[in-house]
């Protein structure tokens, strides 16, 4: 997830920084720092932040457009690197 897409996903959602921030359970600052694309956050965090947006309904698209959109609430279901000829239904 980048900053760019974080931001859109906020937006979507009418999320503040510190909204995001208390559903992943981090520092709003964090939030705020990761958004200005200041410092290299560790990944762990930025997967909490991407599931809490995944959670209410973000979907990411990996297209080459780094986008955001609302999809139902709950996640975006199977990611790409995951798909199987058993879960391809």
């Amino acid at each position: 997830m980048s900053p760019v897409q974080s931001r859109a996903a906020r937006g979507l959602l009418g999320w503040s920084e510190a909204e995001l921030a208390g559903k992943a359970g981090l520092d709003a600052g964090f939030v705020r720092d990761f958004e200005a694309g200041h410092g290299d956050p560790p990944s762990g965090q930025l997967e909490v932040l991407r599931s809490a947006l995944m959670a209410a309904g973000v979907a990411f698209t990996e297209d080459g457009s780094s986008g955001v959109r609302l999809g139902p609430a709950g996640g975006e279901g199977i990611r790409a690197d995951a798909l199987t000829t058993e879960n391809d239904r």
